[in-house]
């Protein structure tokens, strides 16, 4: 093996991703906007800066794909990206794709099939990720402002993952024999070249706000809104429009049913279940503390 690229190595499943890989011996490079200066490993990488891209890829033959955020197409900033991969030889690609399907957003898509399409290049489809519910996702802010939970979804359900397992499970596809180019691909766990990510139970919002305020003692309340007000909140969290209407889009699938989703793929990939809502919860229970509560806030 000569390397992994970790691009996004900074967000929530690169940074796990990387402590992962490094912590079996595995040689990284992390890849970031602003990279760690004390890190010999960091390097610098825009999606909107195609320079970037070819030193991030010099000399790594595997990589942790995160596409740009916040977009419905990241075909004209990762298709560039991909090509040039290709070119120098990459042997596996690990991409985080989506479970649930943006409305109206072909690009993602696109991205998944062209990944597929080459031998030993793999596509993760994770659902919703439970960080979401901490303070850095407008969710997870607004239950620790305000202890609510917004959504036009429902009593519909989620299979709600830890960023934590979709970073051990792409750790096992990007630690797994490869084969040279040219020749068949090696087995890998598993075989296929497109995964499900879930957590082990689909839950509702109404669900996890139970559980966040059975064992942190915050109570959390669910107001049931329409999309476009959903929207209008994303957009005021400074969210592309078109980005936030897509957003927004997803809770009507999941008040439908459409995204109710349970797969075995993270204990198949990594050998144990992944974490459950309620453990997960337990792991971050401060994090829900109200602002009057933080040190320093007024």
């Amino acid at each position: 093996m000569t390397g992994v690229l970790v691009t996004g190595g900074t967000g929530k499943t690169g940074s796990a991703l990387t402590e992962l890989l490094r912590g079996d011996g595995v040689p990284v490079r992390v890849a970031s906007r602003n990279p760690a200066a004390g890190d010999p490993d960091a390097v610098r990488f825009d999606w909107a800066d195609p320079a970037t891209h070819r030193e991030a890829l010099r000399g790594m033959d595997r990589v942790y794909l995160v596409p740009p955020v916040n977009t419905v197409d990241p075909m004209p900033l990762v298709g560039p990206f991909l090509a040039e991969a290709e070119r120098l030889g990459v042997r596996r690609v690990v991409l985080l794709g989506s479970a649930v399907v943006l409305p109206n957003a072909p690009g993602a898509l696109e991205l998944a099939a062209r990944v597929r399409a080459r031998p030993g290049w793999v596509v993760l489809r994770a659902s919703g990720f439970m960080q979401n519910f901490l303070g850095s996702h407008p969710l997870g802010e607004r239950i620790r402002r305000h202890g609510e939970i917004r959504t036009a979804a429902g009593a519909g359900r989620l299979g709600w993952i830890d960023a934590r397992d979709i970073a051990a499970a792409a750790s096992a596809l990007l630690s797994a024999p490869v084969a040279e180019p040219g020749t068949e691909p090696a087995v890998e766990p598993g075989g296929p070249r497109d995964y499900l990510l879930t957590g082990p139970k689909a839950l509702s919002y109404p669900d996890a706000a139970a559980i966040i305020t059975a064992r942190t003692g915050r109570p959390v309340r669910v107001l049931d809104v329409g999309a476009d007000e959903l929207e209008s909140g994303y957009r005021a969290a400074a969210m592309p429009a078109e980005f936030a209407a897509a957003l927004a889009a997803v809770d009507t699938g999941i008040k439908s049913g459409r995204e109710d989703l349970v797969s075995t793929a993270v204990l198949d990939l990594t050998g144990r279940p992944p974490r459950p809502f309620a453990e997960f919860v337990q792991d971050h229970a401060t994090e829900w503390a109200s602002v009057a509560e933080q040190p320093g806030s007024c």
